[in-house]
């Protein structure tokens, strides 16, 4: 077990977080965007709403599982972003017959991106930096510390 697990936990999930805030703003970014990318079918098709995967950084569960069974506990090693996912919700119909991408109905398909959503993911993941933040200063205090005592 080294002295720097807690720190490096802690700058794990910062970078992890630091990432979760980066796609929930470009999804507020893009809470507007109609032509995202093409289809299929070589049709522009809106924004598609990404969100973030953690997984922790290390062992399955089933290997931490038996190493502490087995009073071998080992410290986790972190977070890591496992992947970037598109949310699959169908895109929000808003009618605008004016609008360029109107279909012949006079629909609009926009986005699945809903700002009070992802204002309120946004809050979730700047709190978490900042208790990540809190916990990296209070273990530096702790090593600062340790290494006074030596004096």
């Amino acid at each position: 077990m080294s002295i720097f697990n807690s720190i490096n936990s802690s700058g794990s999930a910062l970078t992890a977080q630091r990432l979760r805030m980066d796609v929930i703003s470009s999804n507020i970014a893009n809470a507007e965007t109609t032509r995202a990318r093409l289809n299929e079918n070589d049709e522009f098709e809106p924004y598609r709403r990404k969100t973030v995967r953690f997984q922790e950084n290390g062992q399955s569960f089933s290997t931490q599982l038996s190493r502490v069974k087995s009073n071998q506990a080992n410290m986790s090693k972190g977070v890591k972003v496992t992947a970037i996912v598109e949310d699959d919700e169908p895109f929000t119909l808003v009618y605008n017959p004016s609008h360029p991408d109107a279909g012949d109905d006079g629909y609009v398909q926009m986005p699945n991106v809903d700002p009070l959503q992802e204002m309120v993911d946004l809050m979730s993941a700047t709190r978490s930096y900042e208790a990540n933040i809190t916990a990296l200063n209070a273990s530096q205090s702790m090593l600062t510390k340790t290494l006074e005592i030596g004096r």
